[in-house]
């Protein structure tokens, strides 16, 4: 059956040549980040544990994860926590086969410990948090349409990305994972919980990075101070790797060092003294969030990876603009990508999936069209192998 691709041309002014431009990115310990994370962990979990049982996914959607906020007392030289977080595991599984009940609860809370003991590594997790989890039966007519083993969407749902990223985006992304990753060997003071903002101005853009610091590895205001200023630093030449354009970089701009007001935590984390989090109130499948481009405000993390185009269809599409950007390089400058399902249809047979390019001067649609249409066309007939992807790890959903 034909696949109804459209490929078209729009004249939307492609964002690097727009004169502004706003990007922000959640890192990996902010609490809604957290709640991302948990989600899929716990998705990707239940994801093995039936596929050893059962040799097959079974229904499960994960994405509903709360982080409520706890209490601390920060001090240099390492303070306390109070009260610790609560977690709360929410969401539908299938529960049992066959009359036989399946270890859903517990697996679920230990893929929650696990990430968290992994991804928040100043956090004492059985001290600090409180897992609960709740997730309880799906619905019959949901898990009805999914255990066709026909791959039918269980959503009327679409997915949107696009590409390829700008410099701006480039510059948040990165900035967030050089302070998450490469920087932690040499900055311990600096936690998890990072969010950074990057605005263009016409060729200046400020970056203004929220970074939650380690009490117990700072003696005093003067280390703090250092500390931010090192930070401010290795951001400043990481970014010169990545753009020409200006760049200016603010750090803990809530700090008010008169007053004593500082950034200052114990695990790194906000989330241990009243900051609560969400699943899908943070990054797209992009990493980031991005509202000069069209955005979904689907939340991919912790939906099941068969069958629910919410997290299918936002994955494909972030793909495919990619592929397309890449193979098509110099004749576009930025393409959309936007499929959308109907529930109970073919997920390999959209209601319509659009690629709408912005072409380079003097390129015309004719020059480029079939290559797209076949990159739209083989993504689709490949779409089942997002899920062995997801379940893998290897494709980012925050």
């Amino acid at each position: 059956m034909p696949r109804n691709i459209v490929v078209e041309a729009t004249s939307h002014t492609p964002v690097e040549r727009q004169e502004t431009e706003i990007v922000e990115r959640k890192g990996i310990g902010h609490p809604d980040s957290i709640a991302d994370g948990l989600a899929e962990s716990v998705s990707r979990a239940l994801c093995t544990m039936y596929l050893e049982r059962f040799d097959r996914i079974l229904h499960h959607n994960t994405d509903e994860v709360q982080v409520v906020g706890g209490q601390s007392a920060p001090r240099f030289g390492g303070g306390v926590v109070l009260e610790p977080a609560y977690i709360l595991l929410v969401g539908r599984a299938t529960t049992q086969v066959n009359g036989e009940r399946l270890p859903y609860r517990t697996t679920a809370v230990q893929a929650a410990h696990d990430y968290l003991a992994k991804t928040c590594t100043n956090l004492n997790v059985d001290a600090d948090a409180v897992i609960d989890c709740k997730i309880g039966q799906g619905s019959v007519e949901l898990r009805g349409l999914y255990e066709t083993r026909k791959q039918l969407a269980n959503d009327t749902s679409f997915g949107v990305s696009a590409a390829p990223y700008s410099e701006t985006e480039l510059l948040a992304l990165r900035t967030e994972e050089l302070i998450n990753g490469p920087l932690k060997k040499t900055l311990p003071e600096v936690g998890h919980d990072v969010k950074v903002m990057a605005v263009r101005m016409r060729n200046r853009i400020r970056l203004t990075v929220a970074a939650a610091i380690v009490d117990k590895h700072v003696p005093d205001k003067d280390h703090y101070v250092n500390v931010i200023e090192e930070l401010r630093d290795r951001v400043l030449d990481n970014a010169a790797k990545l753009t020409k354009r200006e760049v200016v970089v603010d750090v803990n701009t809530g700090d008010n060092y008169y007053e004593g007001i500082l950034y200052l935590t114990v695990t790194g984390l906000s989330f241990e003294n009243g900051d609560d989090g969400s699943v899908g109130r943070g990054n797209r499948v992009n990493g980031l969030i991005t509202p000069y481009r069209p955005m979904s405000l689907e939340a991919a993390a912790g939906k099941n990876p068969v069958t629910h185009v919410g997290k299918l269809y936002n994955l494909l599409s972030f793909e495919l603009a990619h592929k397309i950007a890449d193979e098509c390089r110099g004749d576009i400058e930025e393409v959309w990508v936007r499929i959308v399902s109907q529930i109970g249809k073919p997920i390999d047979q959209p209601q319509v999936a659009v690629s709408q390019l912005g072409l380079g001067r003097g390129v015309k649609l004719s020059a480029v069209k079939g290559t797209v249409e076949g990159i739209m066309e083989e993504g689709l007939e490949n779409i089942h192998t997002i899920t062995d992807k997801v379940v893998a790890g290897k494709l980012r959903v925050f």
